[in-house]
């Protein structure tokens, strides 16, 4: 079992920045893939980002590349997405997501692929 904790969401301007932290809880963290999903009201949670057991592969939605990164700490079991240039189409709830096993990469922007899931943190990126 796996505990995930966001935090770090808030109000920014468009432009703005805000950096994101999602602690994990279990001893077996650095073997789990790790990403982040969004939510907008009454939409479908998208894809945004995705690191490896070992932050050696990374994946990102076209809409965050160049503004986004991910990263991680497996010593401190957790992962980070800083948050560039934030424009307000970037406005959702985010949530970090473990993906186990061996991943593929056509699976990695799948939600149904993940097994646990943080509470979400809202960001919201005023104009």
């Amino acid at each position: 079992q796996v505990q995930l904790v966001e935090s770090g969401g808030g109000l920014v301007q468009a432009g703005g920045s805000l950096r994101l932290s999602c602690a994990a809880s279990g001893r077996t963290f650095s073997g789990y893939h790790m990403a982040w999903f969004r939510q907008a009201p009454g939409k479908e949670r998208d894809f945004v980002t995705f690191i490896n057991w070992n932050g050696a592969v990374k994946y990102y939605a076209d809409s965050v590349k160049g503004r986004f990164t991910i990263s991680r700490d497996n010593a401190k079991n957790t992962v980070a997405l800083q948050m560039n240039s934030l424009k307000p189409e970037d406005t959702a709830v985010y949530y970090c997501a473990v993906y186990s096993g061996s991943y593929r990469p056509t699976q990695v922007q799948v939600p149904s692929a993940y097994d646990y899931w943080g509470q979400g943190t809202q960001v919201t990126v005023a104009s």
